[in-house]
């Protein structure tokens, strides 16, 4: 897509043009520019120089289908979220979206980016109803998103070879936690505790969309969410490879007691239900988190949290 130019050939910050109109890129390339030596000129694009605004008919052909809908698609939104995909060089990124309002801090996100030497597209422009009808009703989008392809499948022989080597390793496998809430909540815990993947059952696991990608604060960039069709296999195949499965259960010994294992995979079930009987069955040691106020059980995404120090800090 091509850029087009500011109302009055204003500059927003930093060198980036802007229109705050359908569809229009701001600059993230050029150097920085005071207002006072501001050229009155549209400045350099990518496809070279220009002195004047874009025909009309560039916006509704650039950025809206036949029916004058715009064809805006935003896989990711939100600003941790958004910098963590920018700096992810396995992502790839075809639409860099922002409102007005965000058109400073989206600028300095970019930036940010580029001092990686990654090349990205330019910032598109929208109008905040704009934004919030690409988006699911109701969505905090913080004025920031992204049009970019999922990131790649992982699956756990990858995750096997990459921990082989490992002197220490934990795992986080959760039974038929469905709720992206606490599945975004859960990836941000196991990755500030250094977890190298989560292990989730494919039928029974929400998939990693916008909404838990903001939630877990970019963390999505930075742990593997591995998809497997039968967790007990699953489990079997991690204690092949040195792994010692702790499950976490009401009626076992307190985690803060329990041995201190080199690789461990710490299984966690859903809020009420728990863990499945099989999966239970196949670990090689319950433990529970000690409560000791009026409630005796906590959010499951709270009770990953600490289980997950629990573990990592022995």
């Amino acid at each position: 897509m091509k850029n087009s130019s500011s109302k009055g050939g204003k500059s927003s910050r930093k060198g980036f043009s802007s229109e705050h109109s359908h569809g229009n890129k701001t600059r993230h390339g050029d150097g920085p520019r005071s207002k006072k030596n501001a050229p009155d000129r549209r400045p350099p694009t990518r496809q070279g120089a220009g002195n004047g605004p874009k025909p009309d008919n560039f916006r509704r052909n650039a950025h809206q289908d036949q029916g004058g809908r715009p064809r805006i698609r935003i896989g990711v939104f939100g600003t941790h979220a958004v910098e963590a995909a920018l700096l992810n060089m396995e992502r790839t990124i075809h639409h860099i979206y922002a409102t007005e309002q965000s058109e400073n801090e989206a600028v300095d996100i970019v930036q940010r980016a580029l001092q990686d030497r990654r090349d990205l597209p330019d910032i598109i422009l929208l109008e905040k109803e704009e934004f919030d009808r690409a988006l699911p009703k109701g969505t905090v989008h913080q004025g920031i998103g992204l049009d970019c392809d999922p990131l790649q499948d992982v699956f756990l022989p990858d995750v096997m070879n990459r921990v082989a080597n490992k002197e220490k390793s934990v795992i986080l496998l959760l039974d038929q936690v469905t709720d992206p809430h606490n599945m975004g909540a859960i990836i941000r815990s196991a990755c500030a505790f250094g977890a190298d993947a989560i292990v989730v059952q494919s039928r029974h696991a929400p998939e990693i969309n916008g909404l838990i990608a903001k939630i877990a604060s970019g963390a999505v960039e930075h742990i593997p969410v591995v998809y497997e069709t039968n967790l007990v296999r699953a489990i079997t195949t991690m204690q092949e490879h040195g792994f010692f499965a702790l499950a976490m259960d009401e009626r076992g010994d307190t985690i803060a007691t329990a041995p201190s294992y080199n690789k461990t995979v710490l299984v966690m079930g859903a809020e009420g239900p728990g863990l499945r009987p099989l999966v239970k069955d196949k670990c090689d040691l319950l433990v529970k988190l000690p409560t000791y106020g009026a409630l005796s059980s906590l959010n499951v995404s709270n009770a990953a949290a600490i289980a997950l120090y629990a573990v990592t800090s022995k």
